[in-house]
C-alpha cells in the first residue's frame, strides 16, 4: 500500500462536545482534508508545537519525551496513521537508535504531537485517505477567509480545558439514511466544522 503525506493545516474547537478539538490534517499533494477529533490536552500539545513563540514554563508531556529521547539517542523517524477502526485512528511512531529501527504504537494525537517536535514526517496510508478524506468544496470567492479560518491555530494554551481524547460525541447519526448523512457531511465541510463532519464521514464508513 502506497503511503500519502500530511501536513497540519490547522485545530477547529468541537462545536459539539465540551474539550474537545478537530485537528486537520492536509494532503500535500492533493486537496483532501483528514479531521481528526482530539482532547484538549493533546490539542493545547500541538498548538504549542505549531507556534514556536510559546515557551511552558515547565515540559509538557511531549516535551518531556523529546527530552528523554534525545538523552538516549533515540529519533523519531516518521509517523504512520496506519488504521481505522470504527471512527478510531491508530498510529505507529517510527524511531530509530545506533541504526536500529523499532515501531512504538501510540494514539494518533500523541503521534502528532512527537512528529512535530521532532520534525518528522507523518504519512497514512491511501486507503485511509481514500476512506475517512474529505474534499473541502470552497467558493473561490470565499478562498481567502476559508484560507484564514482555517489557520487561525489555537494557540492560546490558557484556553484550553481538561478532557480525554475521543472520537465520538453525545450527537448521532444512525437514525439517518445514507442520502441525508452525504447531505450533512456536505452542510458541515462547507461551514468548516471538521468535527461534526468527521462523525458523519465515520457513520457512513460504517454502513459502508
Amino acid at each position: 500500500m502506497s503511503l500519502v503525506k500530511l501536513s497540519i493545516k490547522g485545530i477547529s474547537y468541537s462545536q459539539t462536545q465540551n474539550g474537545a478539538y478537530a485537528l486537520i490534517l492536509n494532503e500535500v499533494d492533493g486537496e483532501r482534508k483528514l479531521p481528526i477529533v482530539i482532547g484538549a490536552f493533546e490539542a493545547q500539545s500541538i498548538a504549542i508545537a505549531l507556534e514556536k513563540e510559546i515557551k511552558p514554563p515547565r515540559p509538557l508531556t511531549h516535551d518531556l519525551f523529546k527530552n528523554f529521547a534525545e538523552r538516549f539517542d533515540i529519533v523519531v523517524k516518521q509517523v504512520i496513521i496506519h488504521k481505522l477502526v470504527d471512527g478510531v485512528f491508530y498510529s505507529s511512531i517510527i524511531c530509530e537508535r545506533d541504526k536500529i529501527e523499532e515501531i512504538i504504537d501510540a494514539r494518533t494525537s500523541d503521534a502528532i504531537a512527537l512528529a512535530l517536535r521532532f520534525n518528522a514526517p507523518i504519512f497514512t496510508y491511501k486507503n485511509i485517505l481514500d476512506k475517512a478524506g474529505i474534499y473541502l468544496k470552497a467558493n473561490p470567492l470565499d478562498a481567502d477567509k476559508g484560507s484564514q479560518d482555517l489557520d487561525d491555530v489555537l494557540s492560546n494554551p490558557e484556553t484550553f480545558g481538561l478532557g480525554e481524547e475521543s472520537n465520538k460525541s453525545g450527537e448521532t447519526y444512525t437514525k439517518n439514511s445514507l442520502q441525508e448523512l452525504n447531505e450533512l457531511l456536505d452542510q458541515a465541510v462547507s461551514h468548516e466544522d471538521y468535527e461534526k463532519a468527521a462523525k458523519i464521514r465515520d457513520e457512513i464508513s460504517r454502513r459502508q
